[in-house]
């Protein structure tokens, strides 16, 4: 009676073993399901986030340009006014800039 005991236990041993081999896979896969899910979702965030830092730094950016151009028309427009207000002078100044650039050159 003891050996059919023990084989008893061998083989319930042996179902329990079974089905706790079966329980782990089943756990990795939940476990391995869970975690690409988790990686997924993720990626999409710093996809999101990384798309939305980029359209910031072109905003940014663009901000810059226009105020940059802006900048300079407003300084090309004085500069016209001035040389409209005095041409004689506008000419003698651009002359000595010449000459100077000329000398500075030639050494």
């Amino acid at each position: 009676m003891e050996t059919k005991s023990s084989q008893d236990e061998y083989r319930q041993l042996q179902q329990d073993l079974k089905q706790l081999r079966e329980d782990l896979a089943n756990l990795t896969r939940s476990v391995t399901e869970s975690q690409k899910s988790n990686i997924s979702n993720l990626r999409d965030e710093i996809l999101r986030e990384g798309h939305e830092a980029f359209d910031q730094v072109r905003k940014t950016g663009n901000d810059a340009m226009n105020r940059a151009k802006d900048t300079g028309a407003k300084a090309v427009n004085e500069v016209e006014h001035k040389i409209e207000e005095r041409p004689f002078l506008s000419i003698v100044i651009m002359f000595l800039a010449g000459v100077l650039v000329g000398k500075l050159l030639d050494r």
